[in-house]
């Protein structure tokens, strides 16, 4: 999926902590010395009275009850509050919240951002009833692999038991961010008509709604500053949501619809960003003309963020009428810093963007089918590009002209016009290799091909040394080394190795268990690792489960690990926040004996065809396991079976 490319707090790549334990740590496992309560031990008392006693030459009768502070609890209290409003990242709050109750208590009290990975992980009663104060929540519902069609339809994570709590326990609520969640038109209307103050919405591969649920946010939330809809699905419910804004001048700073297959009233939109002077942040969908992108650009120049919309013409230009001056409508918006969209290209509209070409840090052509040539003479003045997302269709000669300028990339996706695998794919390892000799500063890569060699992915282990975040998909399954025919475990295994600040991982191709040896060995701060197609033996994915002790999500599809791999990892899942393995080797038996050894983990048994009844066959299609401070939840459908730890 082609995210928002701001959308970093959101991506899988910034999870840098697990969801918050909300249960204060009991007192049974607290060291009483540490507790922040302002009292004085009794030791401490007793040395005061032995030093009273020698100064003082007349016997006094010494009271044996403890020594009280002058400064009550809540002096500290308030001084421990104040220090911790300067906590901001969650994982710092984590840690503070389990030193002892006092600043579990405070740090409850003063966290004005909630962050949950799994809505299913903790109810929102006990969310809220803990984190009282609260006006930003940040909500996931269903796992990754749900955005490529691997979970059935209406499988859950809905958001509407999420927004009737937050009604009641989050009056001064300002912003949401749902991710893979189910949401309702109601859900919407809900939420608009319940916060007076609220001014943010972002909603990232969402479904569920239609354009009439935004028509309620349009017209009812007269602050709002933020409406992100990216990649989300939105059904055309034939209701006019842009012309719902109020009149009157709007302080949107960030309007993305770039996903909604509909479409709009331009007239309204073009009224709206005319009244909108701290818009920075606008994506059109494809139903926006490239002369309808002009009449906008000339009305917001200050604009930050552009997604372009279809980039082609609507209609033919009348004989003897010239077209509109794109490129000076580009030359204007001196601030524009990242550019998008490119929808049913005309290439020969691309000249347009060259005068914001040496300004550019971020660059989307992921729906773009252009060639190298096309895009050579815009990557060329592109020095300044740290984000970069393309298709496969410039070829490794695209890749290569990447490398000979974007000296300070940091991110590079490259995506496939074709998902197939008995083609020929156009980037290959030439490509990857000139990447990594160009673009030393890459800290992330997401990389789609049919050919890749050791060599090349060892080679980028070696220049790249700063990356995060490693993801080769090699189309086609068990392909090797297109070169020696050699498995790709080297080069997997240079990736682990030489890449220390690795977290996330994505691996394919022709690999044995020797390359998760390697990830066992190596990958410590490994958090996420997708595997499809890969391995020989169980011994695989016990040496990832018993050697990567930040593993936080793990995800698996058509690999040969059947249940004593899945018993290798008791001692760690209930430090991650989920396994998801599918078209494995797995028997319901095996997972049985997880549920019953594992109370707290919900263990979930997927099937597509809910005709059949899961209790009579043996083999699993899909398990997806994660930790729950609540148990099962309610609201299954047929064709998911929750296993019992009593079962």
């Amino acid at each position: 999926m082609r995210h928002d490319l701001s959308l970093q707090q959101m991506s899988e790549d910034d999870d840098r902590s697990p969801p918050v334990d909300l249960r204060c740590t009991s007192s049974s496992s607290i060291n009483k010395t540490r507790n922040c309560s302002g009292s004085i031990s009794a030791s401490g008392s007793s040395s005061s009275a032995s030093s009273s006693s020698v100064s003082i030459p007349i016997p006094v009768s010494i009271p044996v009850t403890e020594y009280q502070s002058p400064y009550p609890d809540q002096v500290l209290e308030n001084v421990l509050e104040t220090v911790l409003c300067f906590l901001t990242s969650r994982h710092d709050r984590n840690a503070a919240s389990l030193v002892c109750k006092s600043w579990c208590r405070a740090e409850a009290l003063t966290r004005s951002e909630l962050f949950i990975g799994n809505c299913y992980a903790v109810s929102p009663a006990r969310a809220m009833g803990r984190f009282s104060r609260v006006r930003s929540v940040v909500l996931k519902g269903k796992p990754r692999f749900a955005d490529f069609n691997l979970m059935p339809l209406n499988w859950g994570a809905h958001f509407g038991p999420w927004v009737s709590s937050m009604t009641r326990f989050y009056p001064w609520l300002e912003k949401v961010c749902l991710k893979r969640m189910s949401v309702t038109d109601d859900d919407l209307a809900l939420l608009a008509e319940s916060f007076l103050g609220f001014k943010e919405l972002m909603l990232v591969c969402c479904d569920g709604f239609g354009t009439s649920g935004l028509a309620f946010i349009a017209s009812n939330c007269r602050q709002l500053r933020v409406l992100d809809l990216i990649e989300s699905e939105v059904s055309d419910d034939e209701e006019d949501w842009i012309s719902c804004f109020p009149e009157g001048e709007s302080r949107l700073e960030s309007l993305i619809f770039d996903c909604v297959e509909c479409a709009i009233n331009f007239e309204a939109l073009e009224k709206l960003v005319t009244r909108s002077p701290s818009l920075k942040k606008l994506r059109l969908n494809r139903y926006v003309s490239i002369g309808q992108l002009y009449r906008l650009m000339i009305r917001a120049p200050q604009l930050t963020h552009l997604g372009t919309g279809s980039f082609s013409p609507s209609e033919v230009v009348a004989q003897g009428e010239s077209e509109p001056d794109y490129a000076s409508a580009f030359a204007a918006c001196k601030s524009l810093v990242c550019l998008s969209g490119f929808r049913e290209i005309t290439p020969d509209y691309l000249p347009a963007i060259y005068p914001v070409c040496a300004n550019l840090t971020s660059l989307n052509f992921s729906y773009a089918n252009i060639t190298a040539e096309h895009l050579k003479p815009i990557i060329s003045n592109c020095h300044k590009l740290q984000i970069f997302w393309v298709l496969d269709s410039i070829c490794d000669e695209g890749l290569q002209a990447v490398a000979a300028t974007c000296k300070e990339l940091r991110e590079l996706r490259v995506f496939p016009v074709e998902a197939r695998e008995d083609i020929e794919g156009p980037v290959s390892e030439v490509g990857l290799q000139a990447i990594s000799l160009g673009c030393r500063k890459l800290q992330s890569i997401l990389y789609f091909c049919q050919r890749m060699t050791n060599a090349a992915v060892i080679a980028m282990s070696e220049n790249c040394p700063d990356l995060k975040v490693f993801r080769l998909c090699i189309m086609g399954r068990h392909r090797p080394d297109h070169l020696t025919g050699e498995p790709m475990d080297e080069g997997f295994g240079a990736i682990v190795r030489n890449c220390k600040k690795l977290t996330r991982l994505a691996i394919s191709g022709l690999l044995t268990d020797r390359a998760f040896s390697y990830i066992g060995m190596y990958g410590k701060l490994v958090r996420t690792l997708s595997v499809a197609f890969a391995g020989d033996s169980d011994d695989g994915l016990k040496y990832v489960l018993q050697g990567c002790p930040r593993l936080q999500k793990l995800e698996i599809r058509d690999s040969p690990f059947g249940d004593a791999a899945l018993h290798s990892g008791l001692h760690h899942y209930y430090n991650m926040r989920f396994l998801w393995m599918s078209s494995c080797r797995l028997t319901r038996q095996g997972c049985n004996q997880i549920a019953r050894a594992l109370p707290n983990m919900v263990v979930e048994l997927i099937r597509f065809d809910s005709h059949e009844k899961q209790e009579e066959i043996d083999e699993v299609e899909t398990l997806y396991m994660y930790r729950s401070l609540e148990g099962p939840r309610d609201d299954a459908q047929k064709n998911v079976t929750i296993l019992k730890a009593e079962g």
